[in-house]
């Protein structure tokens, strides 16, 4: 027997929604009946509802699309399910992780060709090139070696779409990229202010400070998940965050302890700038909305999402 999440009814037969997985009874199946969070990206009366018959038939989304549908000759067929940019409906979170791993291949090739100068150029956002505007975004995405980009995967691999389901995949893409820039420049401002900069200038890649606005958001939403540290050690989500943010605070006011065990070139001003991002934005958001209390491999789909631990470690370089 299950408990509706809107209602608290037990159902023998519950229902799952598959848009943001949460268990419901009857009266509350549907997604308008449960404000489900999906709903304000529902935009396919066309490929659903009509049945193509009458052409002059539009639906309010359609009339206020945003601009790409409103464009001549492409009406629907970017945004709308079936369309081009339709398939990443829900699946930013992968997106996001796969131009993540491209980025990354990327650095290296480029690189490789054309030397690393014209690689800082393109993707490492650097204090002496601050006016180098698509660095903002491409520093997110790039990492600083093969330990860095894979600790950033696994989080976002296991906790991205949980807060993606709970948010919508617009917001969760704003989210990501916004505390990404904001996490990156701040640093990059901090270390100018506090004449921290090198006679090289300082720089910063990797997504660190989105990954932990999401940790930020889902530890707001649900602090008490548990999740597998290394795999093995089940710890509550919020003990994971808090310990994350302890040692940035710890080795951002101590460089010489974050050198001493490594951590010397990580940007943990960036960690710290993408945390309060994170939860300031979770509890602006949070609802009475039930969110997964466990992630395990195997099984079926459900609340859980793909299924699967906490991921060991956490956040590279930023």
């Amino acid at each position: 027997m299950a408990q509706c999440d809107e209602c608290g009814s037990h159902e023998n037969l519950p229902y799952q929604c598959r848009r943001c997985g949460g268990t419901f009874c009857a009266e509350h199946r549907l997604p308008e009946n449960h404000d489900c969070p999906g709903l304000d990206e529902w935009n396919d009366p066309s490929g659903v509802f009509d049945s193509g018959f009458d052409g002059g038939v539009q639906s309010e989304n359609e009339r206020s699309g945003g601009l790409l549908d409103r464009l001549p000759g492409l009406g629907g067929s970017l945004t709308g399910t079936g369309g081009v940019l339709g398939y990443f409906r829900g699946n930013v979170a992968y997106l996001f992780l796969a131009l993540m791993w491209i980025t990354f291949a990327l650095q290296l090739i480029v690189g490789a060709l054309a030397g690393r100068a014209a690689m800082e150029t393109l993707f490492v956002l650097r204090s002496d090139h601050l006016l180098y505007v698509w660095t903002w975004i491409t520093s997110i995405f790039a990492h600083g070696g093969l330990y860095h980009i894979a600790g950033n995967s696994i989080v976002l691999y296991f906790f991205g779409p949980l807060v993606e389901r709970y948010t919508g995949s617009k917001r969760f893409a704003a989210l990501f990229l916004v505390s990404g820039v904001l996490a990156g420049l701040g640093f990059v401002g901090a270390s100018i202010v506090l004449g921290s900069v090198g006679p090289t200038g300082v720089s910063v890649v990797g997504a660190s400070g989105a990954i932990f606005a999401v940790l930020g958001v889902l530890t707001v939403l649900n602090p008490g998940l548990r999740i597998y540290l290394y795999f093995i050690i089940p710890i509550p989500l919020w003990l994971f965050t808090a310990g994350f943010a302890v040692i940035s605070v710890l080795f951002f006011l101590s460089p010489q302890s974050a050198s001493s065990v490594g951590q010397g070139n990580v940007a943990h001003l960036a960690h710290l700038i993408g945390l309060v991002i994170g939860l300031a934005y979770g509890k602006r958001i949070k609802q009475p909305r039930r969110v997964p209390d466990r992630l395990s491999f195997g099984g079926g789909r459900g609340p859980g999402g793909p299924g699967g631990p906490g991921g060991p470690g956490g956040p590279g370089r930023r």
